[in-house]
């Protein structure tokens, strides 16, 4: 007969998320895995396989994760610019922009490479452009558009705010999201 689960596979994954963006895909074992989740390596053995499949399963939790954030957003933010903007503040916090922006980069790494995350990534956004494209425009084409815009300047402004740290995470993204929309007018 199996034991019971002392803990769950979602709440194992949640924990080893914060492990894998501290010590990257490469370095995570399951020696280290197993001390922060309390589990010992046998048992993340047999509950994930192999390091591989231990990693995939990590991200595939975070996608999930950021999948339901994005849901939630959308539905509780108004169908303006102004609610397209804070959809995609509430998805990089301002307290993890500095985690977010360096140790990310060794997830998103991971996301590119392997095929299913990197579908995961591309349909998640889809999602976003079209969630930030009925704040921007009531034409469907036009506002599938400017949303990937809107994505894309998103990202670039977390990557440059990395770079020059001239104001808060938050207030410079916000502010290059503003200046964007400003220029559509």
């Amino acid at each position: 007969m199996a034991r019971p689960k002392t803990i769950s596979d979602e709440q194992v994954l949640d924990i080893l998320f914060e492990t894998l963006m501290e010590s990257g895909p490469g370095g995570l074992t399951f020696v280290c895995a197993a001390k922060a989740c309390g589990l010992s390596p046998a048992t993340l053995v047999q509950r994930y396989g192999d390091r591989e499949a231990l990693v995939l399963a990590i991200l595939l939790r975070a996608w999930d994760r950021l999948d339901a954030e994005t849901e939630a957003a959308d539905a509780e933010e108004a169908l303006t610019p102004e609610g397209a903007i804070n959809l995609l503040l509430r998805l990089m916090p301002p307290e993890t922009a500095e985690r977010d922006t360096s140790n990310g980069l060794l997830l998103l790494r991971e996301d590119i490479r392997n095929p299913v995350l990197r579908s995961r990534g591309a349909a998640w956004g889809h999602c976003l452009a079209e969630a930030l494209g009925r704040r921007l425009s009531q034409d469907r084409a036009q506002g599938k558009r400017l949303g990937w815009q809107m994505a894309r300047l998103w990202q670039g402004a977390h990557t440059w705010w990395a770079f020059t740290r001239e104001e808060p995470p938050e207030q410079a993204i916000r502010r290059a999201l503003e200046d964007w929309i400003v220029g559509l007018k």
